[in-house]
Order: C-alpha cells, then structure tokens, then sequence
C-alpha cells in the first residue's frame, strides 16, 4: 500500500518544493495525491521531514563491542576510573581471568591530567587483565596483568607508527599508543559472536535513533568483516553498510568477497581505508608546526612517504575508493603529495575522502578541490575538544580546525561525521557545531569558519550519499529514491541557531517502514 506523508514542513534537499511525499515499495514515487485515494495517509502534525542522515565515518562494529564495555566518558578522575571498573566486574560476575575493558576516558578532562598508568590500576580488588581506551580511540593503558597477558616487557620494541611509555628504568608502564595499542589490543580475547550480534542490534539502535539510515565500518579487518557478513546473512542488518577494509593487513577480503562490492542483504564493501596519523587531543597527530610546550614536537606519521604512495596507486589501480585518516597538516600533506605523485595534474574518479581533516589549511583545500578529494570533517572536535586544541595549539591555530567555510570557498565536497564510538552519532549536534563552533568552555572558536544551516545540512544528506557514490539512491527526496526519512521536531533551518540541538528526532524510517519512533510523535 502507498504511504503518504503530509501536513507538515518537507525539505527535500533538491531544492524542489513539496506539501507532501507519496511512497511505494520503499521508494519516492510522486508528491501528490488525492484525498480519497487508498493509502496509509501519515500526518506529520506540522513537524520535519527530510532524508535520513548518513553516517559519513564512524565503527558501527566498534560501538557493537563498545556496548559491553564499561563507559568512562563521565569519570572525572582515576578514582572514579577505578570505581567504574570494580562496579562493573562485580555486576557481570567476573572471574579473575576475565578482561575488564573500559573506553572513552579522556586525561584531558581528568582531576589527574594525565593518563592512568598500570600503577594506577594495579589494586587487588582489581587482579583482571584490563585494557582502557582513550575517547580518541589511539591510545589506551593496561594494568601488569594486562601486559603479562599480552606478552609485554621491557624487551618489547616499539613498532613504526607508534610507541610504549616507560618508567625512567626503561619498564613498560602501561600506556600505549597508535600501533603499539592497536597491536596490543588485537591479543584480547574477543565475545561470543552471538553476544556481539545482540550487541550490533543495539548499536543499529544507536544510529536509527538518531535518524540515521546508512551507517559507516570505518576500519574492517576480519572480526568486524565477519560480524558483518553474519549479521547480513542472517537479516540481522536493518541499516545499510558500507564497509571499508584495512588495506594494510586485509586487502585480501575485498578480492575474496567480491559479490559484496555490490550491496548484498544491505552490506557493500565500499573500498579502502589507511591511516596517516594520530589524535590531536592526544597530541599524536602529524603536525607541520610543534605543538604548544613541546620542545619542538610535531606528533608523527604511520608510513613513509613511499608506502602511502605504494597504497594510493593500488586504490587507483583497482578502482577502489579509498578513505585516509588525517588529523595533522603533516599528514595532509603527504595524501596531497601522494596522489599529486600518482595523477600527476588529472583528477581522482574514485573520489578519494581525507577523513577528520582537522587542521588542513587553505592551499591544501585548494589541491584537494583540483582532484576531486573529499574533506570529511569531524566538525563537533570544535565543541568536545576546541579548548584542548587551545591548549595544544594555541588560539590562532585552534581556531582553524575543521575548515569547512574555507572548504566551501575552495569548491571542495565536505561531510560531517562523528567517528562514533568516539561521540555518540548525534547529527543534530554535529549541525549544531558547524553552524556556532562553540566549545565546551563557550568561546566562540573561529567564527570565520562558521557555516549556515543550510549548507550544514548537505553534508549528513546529499554531500554525504555522493561520498558514496550513492546520490541517485538517497540523500534527497526525488522521484525513484528510496524512502528513507528523519522526522524532526522542528524545522532546523527556522529555529535559533544556539537551539538547533534541541531539536529531536521524532522518527526514522527505512524504505518506508519506521524503524525508530518516539514516545511523543503519533504518525
């Protein structure tokens, strides 16, 4: 039966005008109707609708795994830290063998201002292996048993791209960073695949309630890549994903799983994806200038020029998108030289995507506009971590993080995105941040590259479907595309801009079916 939805404000995003929106098959097929024709008529009682966002980047399997961790976000000190932890082992019933592993901790915001180190987690009432991991998602720290369980000692080298911290006697002290936490982590024992598939069904959740319909696995090796596949075999997916596989360690799935180069049962293998550097509010992130108080230090890159050279051919090779972590100038700048290496003065197809872009500058947006390469900007860095950046920085550099009026300006293709599990997949915060850039402590931070809601509102719609390739399919509403819509509680484009993330989504629905709707909204 048709679904037409009415009676309310309708943004298309096509600049087309529309009273009302007709529905077939989970696809658009018209904007009128007659009063007496048979379908489900759905009032939308004067509230929004618009096309679903899309998840620009983010770890859908991450925020899976997440879900059985213990959330440290609102921990204020290694007190609390600790509290969290023997709460949680308790509750689960944990055995002394067990990992207790805990995520989002951020030293920027301790009482301590430093990362804990193992020391701080060796207590008897915690004997269990643990692992935590920093909000940024590139460091983290263990506690002894943790490293015994590893395999860590004082012998242990650090690997290219990352690195150990020592005590003065050269003893590992439990924190790690970059590869050498990346590495570190892949030794822990993973859940049950059938505890993780409960939990991939929560994080589905997680995006749809935040009206988005099309979701991002940023890194996929062979844990997410099978999680995945499973879920999809199994009908488990309700959003659609695009994957993009490790092109370092797990290129080998995108030529063993061809069939799903296509969407398969709402899963694609969408392409590559590469790091360059680290975390700006962690200060690994690859910088053309030192930090703030550094004694010259500039973070550091993954790989020599040559082997990002090396990676960006075989994407061009094989016609494969591919998707480069860049936080740092540093790091920007050698994606910028790679591929001006590869193409020479032709424009990239395969519309490569410079991933969070935090401190990407003027002339290199405009390199990036001369290829066709796409700028996805982590723009909420403004609000979570402006004042760090302040801090890292200084106020002149902070203030240019997230360059997205200057990538306007410079003709780039821009998307937000939220790199969830590191936030919470909230697109109205995100347009929130885009179009005030305040931070946490309520500076105002770089006005100049404040934009309008307007152009706010392309980059989780139609900017972000044409990062995946995928603009003749959502990203507006057009005739033929699918019915994916957000309805929200007020129209983001006439309210007071500072109260643009009060705004809520009231409902989301995937191809003309509602798969999130809240208490307050009668359809």
């Amino acid at each position: 039966m048709k679904k037409i939805y009415t009676n309310g404000v309708i943004i298309t995003m096509s600049g087309q005008c529309a009273e009302m929106v007709v529905c077939e098959h989970g696809r658009i097929i018209g904007f009128e109707a007659f009063d007496n024709e048979e379908a489900e008529w759905i009032d939308l009682h004067g509230c929004t609708l618009m096309p679903a966002f899309i998840d620009a980047h983010s770890h859908i399997t991450a925020l899976a795994s997440a879900l059985g961790y213990v959330d440290l976000s609102n921990a204020a000190s290694f007190e609390e830290i600790v509290t969290l932890l023997i709460n949680f082992k308790q509750t689960r019933k944990l055995k002394a063998a067990d990992w207790i592993i805990g995520f989002n901790y951020d030293h920027n915001y301790l009482r301590e201002k430093r990362h804990p180190s193992r020391f701080d987690l060796d207590l008897p009432s915690l004997e269990n292996p643990i692992m935590l991991t920093h909000a940024s998602g590139h460091m983290g720290v263990t506690n002894s048993v943790g490293l015994k369980a590893l395999g860590l000692d004082a012998k242990t080298v650090d690997p290219k791209g990352g690195r150990f911290g020592r005590d003065d006697a050269g003893e590992l002290n439990g924190y790690m960073e970059e590869n050498a936490f990346i590495n570190a982590s892949a030794g822990i024992p993973q859940p049950a695949v059938e505890a993780l598939l409960k939990q991939l069904k929560m994080a589905q959740d997680i995006y749809l309630k935040n009206g988005i319909t099309f979701v991002q696995e940023g890194i996929a090796r062979e844990k997410e890549w099978r999680l995945l596949k499973r879920a999809a075999e199994e009908n488990q997916l309700i959003v659609d994903v695009a994957a993009y596989v490790d092109v370092k360690q797990c290129a080998h799935i995108l030529s063993d799983e061809k069939r799903y180069r296509h969407a398969q049962k709402r899963l694609r293998i969408a392409g590559y994806k590469l790091f360059l550097d680290g975390s700006p509010q962690g200060r690994t992130a690859w910088m053309l200038k030192p930090y703030l108080h550094s004694d010259n230090y500039c973070g550091y890159p993954v790989y020599d020029d040559e082997q990002v050279k090396e990676y960006v051919k075989k994407s061009q090779s094989e016609g494969v998108q591919l998707l480069v972590h860049c936080n740092g100038d540093a790091a920007a700048q050698q994606l910028i030289d790679a591929y001006q290496s590869v193409l020479g003065d032709k424009q990239s197809m395969l519309r490569p995507v410079m991933i969070h872009a935090q401190l990407v500058n003027r002339d290199q947006l405009h390199a990036m506009s001369a290829m066709q390469m796409i700028a996805s900007f982590f723009i909420a860095h403004v609000y979570h971590w402006g004042d760090i950046h302040c801090e890292n920085f200084g106020i002149a550099r902070a203030s240019e993080i997230s360059p997205v009026h200057s990538a306007i300006l410079e003709n780039v293709v821009y998307t937000f995105h939220q790199d969830t599990p590191v936030i919470q997949p909230d697109m109205l915060e995100t347009l929130w941040c885009a179009v005030n850039r305040v931070t946490k402590s309520g500076r105002r931070l770089g006005s100049d590259e404040a934009i309008s809601i307007e152009d706010a509102l392309k980059a989780v719609t139609i900017n972000a479907a044409y990062q995946y390739f995928e603009e003749n399919e959502r990203g507006s509403i057009e005739m033929g595309k699918l019915a994916d819509f957000v309805i929200l509680s007020q129209d983001p484009r006439q309210v007071d801009p500072m109260k643009i993330r009060d705004i809520e989504v009231l409902a989301t629905i995937k191809e003309g079916r509602c798969c999130y709707r809240k208490n307050t909204f009668e359809k």
